[in-house]
């Protein structure tokens, strides 16, 4: 079987890859060896927003009357996680059609490059098939990171996947990592009843973004009932008992905590073991594969794209990062009559959908001024949001980071309510490379928290008027 394109991996990378080609007229695969749609779909980005409104819905129920309304339930455990099941399957279903539409051949198996243009694809049962392509792209994503001193067994030691789909719920857990996995979990179980512990090596939780969110996010935390433990390293696991029994060191000396459980949150590790890459002298450096600009790797005619590659480990950049490779791509075979514009990796959206939500881009505060910056500084805490208030969702800010000299949206951080969905304002912003003045020229529609970021530019500017 010969192709134009084969992609191996079937995640917001692969087939977002495989679905473009398709459309520019090249003959295209996808090889997948497990769910079509990868881990975001069926193992992450989606089931869990699924465990999280079924936590928010618990957590509206719970405090019914704040909003003058007499209500009352229990959280069944086991049908929460079968709903996020039933909405990752349909997801998965969705990919399946969108192959259909758009032609594009899928092989399930495991697929390996044996040579220039050649993959083996083996299957479930072992069999095996050749495929031959003049492009092969990478998209294999990746899986949870494992460090020596808590071995996931999938059991009491449990990465992402396993706290997914616990068949119980545990009535205390540790969580170790405080990233968007770490804290997006520690929030789902502690809103269902489990007694939660997060555990974080850094000195503040959610580590890559501002300070002031980590503080705000640890303030929420507490109030929530979470533990939180920073400066903190787990130096081994007990698992000889009923539970788990976690050695922690900090700055005071060591502890041991207790739990049912432990949910290592430590990062994602790139796939990139056994699928050929070592044989054909593809460049790989600290565990991803080094591609240019425009996801070509130092083979050429072998590309890599999403959590495989550098940039960040996120469904939106592996999206993003396919179109870029299979149109320039088809650039290259006359199919596509322009070069793509590679991916500004600075100006990437991160967010978190834990309760507060966190939504950022570009600098921090800190980076802004160690990049040399002068800069205005303008925070709107939500508490004075109509919209907040009314939605009886009051904590956290919108904070908003200009240059100085020339007015430039150097970053944006918000942690509340909803600020997931008004984040990507910043990113079109910055690419336009509007400046503070545009931004308070347009209009904002009232009541909505969006209209907090115009708030927080005049505060920056000195123009407040709802504070």
């Amino acid at each position: 079987m010969a192709y134009d394109v084969v992609v191996i991996g079937s995640g917001p990378g692969g087939y977002v890859a495989a679905i473009r080609a398709s459309q520019l007229g090249l003959k295209t695969a996808i090889i997948e060896k497990e769910s079509l749609g990868g881990i975001c779909l069926n193992w992450g980005c989606i089931p869990t927003k699924a465990l999280l409104k079924s936590a928010q819905v618990y957590e509206y129920i719970k405090h019914a009357a704040d909003y003058g309304i007499q209500a009352s339930g229990e959280q069944d455990f086991g049908a929460v996680v079968k709903r996020s099941r039933g909405v990752a399957d349909k997801m998965s279903k969705g990919v399946q059609f969108l192959m259909r539409k758009n032609k594009i051949d899928v092989i399930m198996g495991f697929g390996k490059v044996v040579g220039k243009g050649k993959i083996q694809v083996t299957g479930n049962d072992n069999s095996t098939q050749a495929v031959e392509a003049k492009h092969i792209i990478i998209a294999t994503g990746g899986r949870s990171r494992q460090l020596p001193s808590m071995p996931i067994d999938g059991k009491k030691i449990i990465g992402y996947r396993e706290a997914m789909v616990l068949p119980q719920q545990p009535k205390s857990m540790i969580v170790v990592g405080s990233g968007a996995i770490g804290v997006e979990f520690g929030y789902f179980y502690n809103s269902m009843g489990t007694k939660v512990t997060i555990v974080e090596f850094m000195p503040r939780i959610v580590p890559v973004e501002d300070e002031d969110i980590s503080k705000e996010l640890e303030k929420s935390f507490k109030k929530q009932g979470i533990d939180i433990m920073t400066n903190a390293e787990v130096t081994k696991v007990d698992t000889s008992g009923a539970g788990v029994k976690a050695t922690v060191k900090t700055a005071n000396g060591e502890q041991v905590l207790e739990a049912d459980v432990l949910l290592s949150a430590v990062g994602v590790q790139a796939n990139v073991e056994g699928i050929g890459l070592e044989e054909l002298g593809v460049k790989v450096e600290k565990g991803r594969i080094s591609v240019d600009k425009f996801g070509q790797t130092n083979v050429p005619g072998i590309y890599a794209i999403g959590d495989v590659a550098p940039g960040q480990a996120l469904a939106h950049v592996a999206s993003k990062e396919a179109i870029i490779t299979v149109e320039n791509i088809a650039y290259n075979e006359k199919k596509y009559n322009h070069q793509p514009e590679p991916l500004d990796y600075a100006n990437v959206p991160g967010c978190t959908y834990c309760t507060p939500e966190i939504a950022s881009v570009g600098y921090t505060e800190k980076q802004a001024k160690e990049a040399g910056y002068e800069v205005k500084v303008g925070k709107f805490p939500l508490s004075a949001s109509g919209k907040a208030s009314a939605a009886g969702h009051t904590e956290g800010f919108v904070k908003v980071i200009f240059d100085a000299k020339y007015g430039e949206w150097l970053g944006t951080h918000m942690i509340g309510y909803n600020v997931t969905e008004i984040i990507a304002q910043t990113v079109t912003a910055r690419k336009l490379e509007t400046t503070y003045h545009e931004v308070l020229n347009s209009i904002h529609p009232h009541p909505t928290i969006s209209e907090s970021v115009k708030d927080a530019i005049e505060v920056a500017y000195g123009e407040a008027i709802h504070l």
